[in-house]
């Protein structure tokens, strides 16, 4: 019947089992956390289904404060740890919302919001466009601040092929991966929580990359100092080896 009202016709359906309703409200929490409440999903963000997002916003919530999580229960955590869920994600979840306000707009049969959908059909044929715009919906273009370094620092690592297998495949223990393509470098100090993986793929520009658990680049260059400074940073105090 709401689609006889609506556009006219109902194109056929019927017997549905299952409807549902939506609404234009967008909604966001001021803070993700505060002392021991933290907030994902729905509890941190409302807003209109449109490309499937919320969906996808939900689950990065818990891919990016999971391993946080465990690091704190498990006793490793550095300070600030948990604090960082809020910091790097909130502004992603302010985007998702911002995205979403205009997809509803384009789909308004108002004149306005009309010519301004047709120039975005038309400027959507062109490839930096069409690419810009999947990497923001499908959230793959995400690169956290992490200060002056690689291009790859602060992005989610793609997979790659390796020797021994898929990248992704090897971080499926939840665990950080120092991926080494010069067989010079330790993490000795975090092997309890870190995985030293020395392989090499001929399509990947950088010696070493260390990878959080949730896959972005915390780390990437070759010297062995320089990444001794930034594993207490994600990974916490390093555990004294013996010799």
């Amino acid at each position: 019947q709401q689609l006889r009202v609506t556009a006219g016709t109902d194109f056929g359906v019927h017997s549905p089992r299952w409807l549902s309703r939506f609404g234009d409200a967008t909604r966001l929490a001021e803070r993700y956390r505060v002392g021991r409440v933290l907030l994902a999903g729905d509890a941190a963000h409302v807003h209109p289904p449109v490309g499937g997002q919320g969906l996808n916003l939900g689950i990065q919530d818990a891919f990016n404060l999971g391993w946080k999580l465990a690091a704190e229960v498990n006793g490793w955590a550095p300070e600030g740890l948990l604090d960082s869920y809020h910091t790097e994600w909130h502004p992603v979840a302010a985007d998702v919302l911002d995205n979403t306000r205009a997809q509803m707009q384009l789909m308004s049969t108002d004149p306005g919001p009309q010519a301004v959908r047709r120039l975005v059909s038309e400027l959507m044929d062109l490839e930096e466009v069409h690419r810009y715009l999947i990497e923001k919906i499908i959230a793959i273009g995400i690169r956290y601040d992490f200060g002056d370094g690689h291009e790859l620092l602060g992005r989610r690592m793609r997979d790659v092929g390796l020797k021994r297998g898929r990248l992704y495949e090897l971080m499926h223990g939840g665990r950080g991966l120092l991926l080494d393509q010069t067989g010079r470098l330790s993490v000795a100090g975090w092997a309890d929580r870190v995985d030293h993986v020395v392989d090499v793929n001929d399509e990947l520009d950088v010696p070493a990359v260390l990878l959080r658990p949730d896959g972005h680049v915390a780390w990437a260059g070759e010297d062995q100092q320089d990444l001794l400074s930034q594993l207490p940073r994600w990974f916490g105090a390093a555990v004294s080896v013996q010799v």
